[in-house]
């Protein structure tokens, strides 16, 4: 039987998971973005470049999925297109936008891809089907990094990484602030239940982190918590460019006690601890100033393991989503998302306001 995580295990887990792995350079975000990206647009060839750079100004900087390329047709240069230094030096700049946390999770939804392909070969075989039948490429270098604009510690730009299950955005502007949203991660399976990597949880904390609190909660609470026995299909939101508050329901941190409260911070860290330690300070500063009271908890679903089930953490600033529901709760769907500042809008529009402009 797996062990119940307590709020006392989740924080160790974060705590642990967060100071292993890879080591980041320490710094503010911004410039080390700068400094990756331009050393990986120098590393490439004029036609690699030409694939991988776009206008900032352009619709490609909010063209976002989280499917499969082969649904939703993705721009930009993969890894399987990059030479090893190349792929070392992509993977720096991945490092200066993330967590070790962060970097690690990315990584290990990407390297799924594996998994999947061997689960889909085995289940091809199983029920006689040709090995063409399967219509996704499961490759873990097949996603695509993008540079929007010129790298720069000045000016404004951007990049991205996207592919199946990953989808990560970054918008620096003035050089000195970043967005760091929408922020995509997704795993399947959930739980990798056979083979070499059998146990493995990528979004395991993510999971248990809304159980600890959900578990804590007393019959009077959870009546107010749980808003729905059965679950939607996928994040509500799904990969909307622009989102709205969704419906202001579920507990709110004011109706909690303060072991509950520390619960709920422990789960929204989970999700801020993917970022950089700035951007992530930068994201519960907003929450702080907008108030953790307003901060809203929501279940969807059975509450049993292994049911499907959904949650959402909305705050006047953010809203979190997660769904486990596909291949009978075995494929977790996450997101991040940030009312005004999804692309950097919020940074954007300040600093138009802030900037004098000659007439």
């Amino acid at each position: 039987m797996r062990r119940r995580m307590t709020g006392r295990w989740i924080a160790a887990a974060i705590l642990t998971a967060s100071t292993l792995g890879v080591t980041v350079d320490a710094g503010p975000s911004p410039a080390r973005m700068a400094t990756a990206a331009t050393e990986f647009l120098r590393s490439l060839t004029p036609e690699q470049r030409q694939q991988a750079s776009f206008s900032f100004d352009g619709d490609e900087r909010t063209h976002w999925h989280f499917v499969p390329t082969e649904i939703f047709a993705r721009h930009g240069l993969t890894l399987k297109q990059m030479n090893p230094p190349q792929q070392a030096l992509a993977r720096e700049l991945l490092k200066a936008g993330l967590s070790q946390r962060g970097y690690m999770t990315a990584t290990q939804v990407m390297e799924l891809e594996s998994v999947l392909a061997t689960l889909e070969a085995a289940q091809a075989a199983a029920t006689a089907q040709p090995p063409q039948a399967n219509r996704f490429v499961r490759d873990p270098e097949r996603y695509f990094f993008s540079i929007l604009g010129t790298p720069s510690t000045r000016n404004t730009w951007g990049w991205r990484v996207e592919g199946h299950h990953l989808s990560l955005h970054f918008t620096v502007v003035n050089g000195t602030l970043v967005g760091g949203a929408p922020t995509f991660l997704g795993s399947n399976p959930a739980e990798v239940r056979d083979g070499p990597k059998r146990g493995t949880r990528v979004l395991g904390l993510e999971e248990d982190a809304a159980r600890s609190l959900l578990e804590s909660l007393d019959a009077s609470q959870r009546a107010t918590a749980v808003i729905n026995t059965t679950t939607p299909n996928d994040i509500v939101t799904v990969a909307s460019v622009k989102i709205e508050p969704l419906s202001p329901v579920g507990i709110p941190a004011a109706a909690l006690t303060v072991s509950q409260r520390a619960l709920l911070k422990q789960l929204v860290d989970v999700y801020a601890g993917y970022m950089a330690d700035d951007i992530a300070a930068d994201r519960l500063a907003r929450i702080e100033k907008s108030g953790w009271d307003k901060v809203a908890f929501a279940w969807a679903g059975r509450v049993e393991r292994g049911q499907k089930h959904y949650y959402r953490v909305q705050g006047p600033t953010f809203l979190i989503e997660y769904d486990n529901t596909q291949n009978d709760a075995n494929h977790i769907h996450s997101v991040w998302r940030d009312f005004n500042g999804d692309f950097g809008e919020d940074l954007l529009r300040e600093h138009v306001h802030d900037t004098p402009h000659r007439d």
